[in-house]
């Protein structure tokens, strides 16, 4: 019986990982695929990091990978697992009429060009610790929650522009360079990115996008460690998509209630790689420690971490 039980807990599993338009392969070979790059490529705050400033392989996951979705529709995509109909909300549902309780996270990068998005699922199978910082983001206010949650994006491959952009390693804490929507549920929580809301994410997403075919592209979620019990970091889960074709995204149209957006736009700089290019073109080595732009205040917190 236990086997049968790990058997069809797998199987759900495997079905969302299958189910999207672009495929799950392996991570040295995924062309207009996805995959789940190792956590060690990673760099996260270690032990005594407030310390030393010195940083460690991610290790592993703490969630597990559940599926990617790539797909546009005819207005931005949000709140895609209060659909019901939708796919992973169907499977969620699925689990919990069979007496399971899975949670599930999404992050839906919402991208300004032409209502794209690229959706990342992860999922945990057991009950989140008391206390940890993943139950402190899901009962935490959004104050909270866009102080922690930060992205690290590794470009594996791609054009000299798109990698002087970006930086070969970016971090950022998303809800502080970006406007964030929390949508959260029984069994998932789904974060909603506005790509957008920053004119210079905007710009570098409008960039790589012209040399999306040719991108291979790591990223990882994490909530920040700010106090020394926290440490180390740990990485929440990882995707990594390659060469996608815009042609192969699904199309998104919602069948139930119509959800619109009512979050506010607070544009702010986006990756210190990107943000150092931009106001310190004559500079390439060390950005000012108060860059400014039309957008508001450029953080610069990451530019040391990133030298460890």
């Amino acid at each position: 019986m236990a086997s049968s039980n790990g058997e069809a807990e797998q199987q759900w599993i495997e079905n969302i990982k299958s189910g999207g338009t672009v495929p799950c392969l392996a991570p040295e070979n995924c062309p207009n695929g996805w995959a789940t790059p190792p956590g060690d490529s990673f760099m996260v705050r270690g032990p005594e990091y407030l310390t030393n400033k010195v940083k460690i392989p991610g290790g592993e996951y703490l969630l597990k990978p559940l599926g990617f979705d790539w797909i546009k529709g005819p207005a931005k995509i949000c709140e895609i697992l209060k659909d019901s109909n939708h796919r992973v909300r169907k499977a969620i549902d699925d689990e919990v009429s069979r007496s399971n309780q899975p949670f599930v996270w999404a992050f839906n990068l919402q991208l300004p060009k032409d209502n794209f998005s690229a959706i990342f699922y992860f999922v945990s199978l057991e009950a989140i610790p008391e206390g940890s910082l993943m139950d402190q983001f899901l009962k935490g206010d959004d104050a909270f929650r866009n102080s922690r949650l930060k992205l690290i994006a590794n470009i594996v491959k791609g054009p000299w522009i798109v990698r002087t952009a970006v930086g070969e390693q970016a971090i950022c804490i998303l809800g502080r360079a970006l406007s964030c929507k929390y949508v959260q549920g029984s069994n998932f929580i789904e974060v909603d990115v506005d790509i957008g809301s920053s004119i210079v994410a905007n710009a570098i997403v409008h960039l790589a996008f012209g040399y999306i075919t040719t991108l291979t592209v790591d990223l990882a979620f994490l909530i920040e460690s700010q106090t020394e019990p926290e440490l180390p970091e740990r990485l929440i889960g990882a995707v990594r998509f390659s060469e996608l074709n815009p042609g192969s995204a699904g199309l998104f149209e919602r069948r139930s209630e119509e959800h619109q957006e009512s979050t506010q736009s607070r544009p702010v700089g986006f990756w210190q790689g990107f943000s150092q290019l931009l106001n310190n073109q004559g500079n390439t080595r060390e950005p000012s420690p108060n860059l400014q732009n039309t957008n508001g205040t450029l953080r610069k917190e990451e530019a040391n971490e990133d030298a460890k």
